[in-house]
């Protein structure tokens, strides 16, 4: 079954929701600020093709893991090294490795940055592009689901 998880616009801490055609109101559960969602039954399925919160097709793939954590560990490794002479970054580096098999893929909206979990047509989403990005967020742009590709 897909979690959802949106940005709450007025606090911005995460709204976690288990799709439901019938919802159409997700609330946070810190500042009660409701958000407008639009679930339907292929999102029910797993299945992602359009985004219930902002209803664009752009989305990418990534590994399931904090960025924050990963940034943390390396600051970690990188003050360790000092007295360590370097072994710290073999320690991380072996950490990252069996993290980067264990952990699954998640899908992420280039517009409203909603996480998806657990999406059926995973295999079928990119992962992250920069030019995309760019263009989605700066100019509105829409790809209505299209990769981007240069010849």
């Amino acid at each position: 079954m897909m979690e959802v998880t949106l940005t709450c616009e007025e606090c911005g801490s995460g709204i976690h929701v288990i799709p439901n055609a019938e919802a159409t109101v997700a609330k946070c559960d810190v500042c009660n600020k409701e958000a407008s969602v639009h679930f339907t039954a292929e999102h029910e399925e797993g299945i992602l093709k359009q985004c219930p919160c902002c209803e664009r097709k752009d989305f990418y793939s990534q590994k399931d893991f904090n960025r924050k954590i990963g940034v943390a560990l390396f600051v970690i490794a990188a003050i360790l090294s000092i007295w360590t002479y370097g072994i710290s970054f073999i320690v991380l580096y072996v950490m990252d490795l069996i993290l980067f098999k264990k952990l699954g893929q998640i899908a992420i909206c280039y517009k409203c940055n909603t996480i998806f979990r657990n999406v059926s047509n995973i295999k079928d989403i990119h992962g992250f592009n920069h030019e995309m990005n760019d263009r989605i967020v700066y100019s509105d742009h829409d790809f209505d689901g299209k990769q981007l590709e240069h010849h």
